[in-house]
């Protein structure tokens, strides 16, 4: 990539932003699901309360993806990003120093409003307008560098929490994160940025004419009931493997190397973008997810055979993430990404936050995790209706 935008390159902008959201998602998110256990032995917090602590600030931080979406589109990532990681920084510090459970449940509602400014949205926002035609390639190298978020970051912090007690290690991730993200934002993101707005036959289009449409609140649950499924199947694979039959560490593996097909699915999709149309890109991807989540009560309990159709459906994950990412740039053009994908992305990250209780519950009620996955399936290929209805007039391919 040798294009330049104020003579700076554009490979160094995608570099950047490959560390600052890798450190994100690492240091944000997965350091938690590693210093969960330490956090309930030391404090004496039951497990549900730190987990709805940290959950509360996922849905913060997925509902003020609206308004950083606008001031992105305004003004530009650079000051966005660059607060966000002070602020996410900061956040952790009152986590660590938390002297009872409310300071820390606040801590995790700053973490996650954080998290609005340093996750992907804002990072596909900057690479949609800068990269132009070549937006589909940065974002998938973008996604598939994200992907090692936990690779790196779940040991890294296992290991500083065997040298540190958890709120020590907080302090040290935090010192790190603003290294990672808030110093690169600064000195590589201040590219020019030139806002523009979407037209029709010359005239323009406004934001709300867009958010109002059929086809922009169609697509929007589309996405919101596949991010649903995305997060609950993931959630409650080990316990499904399990249940029929297989090992800990084997459903364990499976988790693993599915997550390893995500990848595959991601680095899958360029070759995907180039051949087919984004109506036969987003159908096809949701029903291949469908089908894979709907094959898997259906097979004998095998560990090989469970694991390969688990592979499969981490690539149609992988594949679905870069679908979502790329939508409102495909059918609203890239000129206003920033906004229209933030109120886009905002549900779907609710109801992330909401699957892995919305999973447990209807697993219960229904009997177990085979009712859950056909449910899912089920939910997903609603899905696919919606976004055929709302891309039935969008191009034929």
């Amino acid at each position: 990539m040798e294009e330049r935008v104020d003579g700076r390159p554009l490979l160094a902008v995608l570099v950047t932003l490959c560390v600052t959201v890798t450190a994100a998602y690492g240091v944000l998110y997965y350091a938690f699901t590693v210093l969960q256990p330490r956090i309930v032995d030391a404090t004496g917090w039951s497990a549900a309360a730190i987990t709805t602590a940290f959950s509360a600030g996922t849905l913060v931080g997925a509902v003020a993806g609206i308004p950083v979406g606008r001031v992105i589109q305004r003004f530009g990532p650079r000051w966005v990003m660059a607060g966000a990681s002070l602020l996410g920084a900061a956040s952790l510090l009152v986590v660590a120093a938390a002297p009872s459970y409310w300071i820390f449940a606040l801590g995790w509602l700053l973490v996650g409003l954080s998290t609005a400014g340093t996750f992907y949205p804002p990072a596909f926002a900057a690479l949609t307008h800068w990269f132009g035609t070549r937006r589909v390639d940065a974002i998938t190298t973008l996604t598939l560098a994200g992907g090692f978020a936990s690779t790196i970051f779940a040991p890294l912090t296992d290991a500083l929490a065997g040298w540190v007690e958890w709120r020590w290690t907080y302090v040290i991730l935090a010192g790190a994160f603003v290294v990672l993200t808030f110093v690169p934002s600064i000195v590589v993101l201040d590219l020019a940025w030139e806002p523009t707005a979407p037209s029709n036959d010359g005239r323009p289009v406004r934001d709300r004419d867009v958010l109002r449409s059929s086809r922009f609140m169609l697509l929007t649950l589309a996405g919101t009931l596949v991010s649903l499924a995305v997060f609950a199947s993931i959630v409650h694979l080990v316990p499904f493997l399990v249940e029929h039959g297989l090992s800990a560490t084997t459903a364990a593996w499976a988790l693993g190397l599915s997550g390893a097909g995500q990848v595959a699915g991601r680095a899958f999709y360029p070759m995907l973008a180039r051949r087919f149309g984004v109506r036969a890109r987003m159908i096809g991807g949701v029903l291949w997810f469908a089908a894979s989540i709907a094959l898997l009560p259906l097979l004998p309990a095998v560990g090989w055979v469970m694991i390969v159709v688990a592979v499969l459906t981490g690539t149609a994950r992988g594949l679905y993430t870069l679908i979502a990412a790329t939508v409102v740039s495909d059918v609203w053009g890239p000129e206003r990404y920033a906004a229209l994908n933030g109120v886009y992305s905002a549900p779907a990250g609710v109801a992330g936050a909401l699957a892995p209780a919305v999973g447990a519950a209807l697993a219960t009620v229904l009997g177990g995790y085979d009712a859950l996955y056909w449910v899912l399936a089920g939910t997903v290929l609603v899905a696919a209706l919606l976004a055929g209805s709302a891309l039935a007039s969008f191009g034929r391919r």
